[in-house]
């Protein structure tokens, strides 16, 4: 609880204007974009620095208050959401970019930055930064990090870990750190950056980050294989990645997406197929032609019906930017869209995508799936209502089960999302209670007072979560 004379301590570091304590101020951080999830923090602040992030998390540790460090929101394992009360941290003042290192090929940003702001930034000086989650019109930096964002091109580049590679960190007990640096070889002690990206805000606040830039690919090339059979598609980026070519981007849409997706971008896509690969490769021209020529010829080897190159760079953006589109189609369905993302060794997609039909069938839920063939991470996603307890009660049954056989086939229950708290329940399917335990130590060693962002991928008892408006 936030008393009257903490209450001043944090105005004092942060001014009257940058703390928040109204009813209607603190709802809109009350949640974030995962659904069924809601409480209400006590107060919203937003610091200017570094040196105040550390002032505020003093206070905090002290006093025992809960401290949520919160980007733009768009997380789906309710990462950013107050479960605990105490303080949500706005990053809206930390939100430039301090360098662009054109010698070293990296950016240094704060955790405030847009992430696509800073993607094209980097472009306009011809450089390139791989990672690109479907929401970066609108995440920042900081959330990409705390959750190790990923994106349609992660196949090829990697997620937002492999990019990571200094770090500044306030930590539970007030003391800034500084990890990594401008270094293409560093292994002086603990491999304290990476521990802390994908760490979801649990054992400290990034304050500022370094990121590592590669040369802009010379050009690019995209096309779209069209299948009556779902196997084939799956035997087809098999086969792809056997003959030693790894794509940009090689993504799976279902027909039950393509539909919703077409019907709400209206590129062309086709909506009378089980199955479409959209897939992308980048690089000097001559390996590209070459690549996408060899991987045409693959697709059709695997009896795809259809194999199309787009014509035009207009053309191709159109085909990606609907990819990105497909949560936002979906959300029209229905009031709540549960969007998961299970993870499998790319070998096991197909049986991945027939179990999830299966399981949709037995619980008599529609279920939609697309996501990044290439690296085996499926987005099984329900349009439903959770109004409709019933409904929803099968549609968590579902992706229970969605999540065990994706264990089972030697998967994982999350693959860019990150756990929270939505996945908090199965991770120890994943780990193991040792693997949990193992971690538990490290976050009372970095944590001991339990402020940073608790409540968040340690399991509770239940998934669900009652709204709390206090």
């Amino acid at each position: 609880m936030i008393t009257a004379t903490i209450k001043a301590m944090l105005t004092d570091i942060v001014g009257q204007e940058n703390y928040d304590d109204s009813k209607a101020g603190r709802l809109v951080y009350s949640y974030d974009a995962t659904p069924q999830f809601q409480s209400m923090p006590d107060a919203v602040i937003a610091p200017r620095h570094t040196k105040e992030v550390a002032e505020i998390v003093k206070v905090c540790n002290e006093h025992k208050i809960p401290l949520v460090p919160r980007g733009s929101g768009t997380n789906l394992c309710a990462g950013t959401c107050p479960t605990e009360g105490g303080i949500v941290l706005l990053f809206k003042h930390m939100n430039q970019i301090l360098e662009i290192d054109e010698e070293n090929l990296t950016i240094t940003v704060q955790p405030g930055v847009i992430t696509l702001d800073m993607i094209n930034a980097i472009e306009a000086k011809g450089l390139f930064y791989p990672p690109d989650p479907s929401s970066m019109k609108i995440s920042t930096i900081g959330g990409n990090i705390n959750e190790n964002s990923g994106g349609l091109r992660g196949l090829k580049y990697g997620v937002t870990r492999d990019y990571v590679i200094a770090l500044q960190i306030v930590l539970a007990n007030g003391d800034i750190i500084r990890t990594g640096g401008k270094l293409a070889k560093d292994v002086a002690g603990y491999d304290l950056t990476r521990l802390f990206v994908g760490s979801e805000g649990t054992l400290g606040i990034i304050t500022e980050a370094t990121l590592k830039l590669v040369p802009m690919p010379e050009t690019k090339k995209t096309m779209l294989a069209l299948y009556q059979d779902i196997d084939a598609a799956a035997r087809s980026v098999s086969k792809i990645i056997a003959n030693k070519i790894i794509p940009t981007t090689l993504e799976f849409l279902d027909k039950a997406t393509l539909e919703v997706v077409e019907d709400f971008a209206k590129v062309g896509l086709p909506t009378n197929v089980e199955a479409v690969l959209l897939i992308e490769q980048d690089g000097p021209l001559e390996v590209v032609d070459r690549d996408i020529q060899k991987i045409a010829e693959l697709c059709k080897t695997e009896n795809a019906v259809s194999v199309e190159i787009a014509q035009s760079v207009e053309h191709a953006t159109a085909l990606a930017t609907a990819r990105r589109s497909a949560l936002s189609a979906l959300a029209r369905l229905k009031p709540t869209t549960i969007l998961e993302d299970a993870t499998v060794p790319r070998s096991e997609i197909a049986k991945m995508v027939r179990a999830i039909n299966e399981i949709a069938a037995k619980y008599d839920v529609k279920i939609c799936t697309f996501g990044h063939a290439g690296d085996g991470n499926l987005h099984p996603t329900c349009p439903t209502d959770s109004r409709n307890h019933d409904e929803i009660e099968r549609v968590e049954k579902a992706f229970a089960e969605i999540f065990e056989k994706a264990i089972e086939l030697g998967g994982t229950i999350t693959g860019e999302h990150g756990v929270g708290v939505m996945k908090a329940p199965y991770l120890e399917l994943k780990l193991g209670k040792e693997g949990i335990a193992a971690m538990q130590g490290i976050k009372n060693a970095f944590d001991p007072n339990n402020i940073m962002n608790p409540g968040k991928v340690f399991a509770k008892e239940s998934r669900k979560r009652v709204v709390v408006t206090k």
